[in-house]
């Protein structure tokens, strides 16, 4: 009786060792990313006009625990901001051990554009200037932050980060074919996330959609400001069968920004 006991209990242990095994592949082990995008509009919570809140934003992005970040809307040593390096606080407030901050122009004595968080070690790191219509002159200048992100297992992608133009849809629609352009020419899978200031069903969107998978499809509002509210900040993949989406979520913040936190894991095929 003792030894079918024994027989009994290392087979349970071993089941569940298995079972743990298949629940670290589907959620968390090596062939998983998680990935968040945040607009953060310079760390300036709505409802408080000009406070900045580093600390309640990288708490934010530290909650979550994403591998890696798309962030949009950062302040580096600007004067509305008390001259501060928002990318480098947000790095090290939030625990990532890399980062990358892309200058979109220059702003209040200081430079305003979108950054990369990664736990991972970043490479070839680049800022592609995004096109504007002819004419469209008046607007923000628009960048892709991009970089080679190293992953456990041997993995490796490309990574971007971007914030397309808000207010003229032309602009809008040259930059994402330029993005899908980039994704094009990667060898690796390419994940890209950010505030594309575009509903599903738009024109933009649909552009997006021929290159790359989004994780989500009907999905749930990303941002509110005033009366408006809607579905701009997306996480999408490239090729199209380079992942399957194990998970996607809004985080429900209304107080650190106008945007709501947008946290995504896919699963590599």
């Amino acid at each position: 009786m003792q030894h079918l006991f024994t027989k009994f209990l290392l087979v349970a242990v071993i089941i569940g060792f298995v079972s743990c095994a298949a629940k670290k592949i589907q959620s968390g082990g090596n062939d998983t990313v998680k990935v968040m995008t945040y607009n953060v509009h310079h760390c300036n919570p709505p409802e408080k006009q000009g406070v900045i809140d580093v600390e309640a934003t990288a708490a934010v992005i530290k909650s979550q625990g994403a591998d890696i970040v798309a962030v949009q809307e950062v302040d580096v040593n600007t004067g509305r901001s008390g001259n501060i390096n928002q990318a480098e606080l947000l790095a090290l407030k939030a625990g990532y051990k890399s980062f990358y901050f892309a200058k979109a122009m220059d702003y209040d004595g200081g430079q305003y554009g979108i950054l990369i968080l990664s736990k991972y070690p970043l490479a070839n790191t680049k800022t592609y200037m995004l096109p504007r219509a002819e004419g469209n002159n008046s607007g923000e200048p628009r960048v892709l932050a991009a970089a080679t992100v190293a992953l456990p297992g041997g993995r490796t992608i490309l990574f971007g980060s971007t914030h397309l133009e808000a207010y003229n849809k032309e602009s809008r629609l040259l930059q994402i074919k330029e993005i899908n352009r980039i994704a094009g020419a990667s060898s690796i899978p390419f994940i890209v996330a950010g505030d594309f200031n575009a509903r599903e069903g738009s024109e933009v969107i649909k552009t997006l959609d021929e290159h790359f998978t989004r994780t989500c499809n009907n999905c749930p509002a990303t941002f509110s400001e005033g009366k408006a509210g809607g579905v701009i900040d997306f996480i999408a993949s490239a090729p199209k069968n380079a992942f399957d989406i194990v998970s996607h979520k809004v985080i429900p913040d209304r107080k650190t920004s106008d945007h709501m936190p947008v946290v995504a894991e896919l699963q590599f095929k």
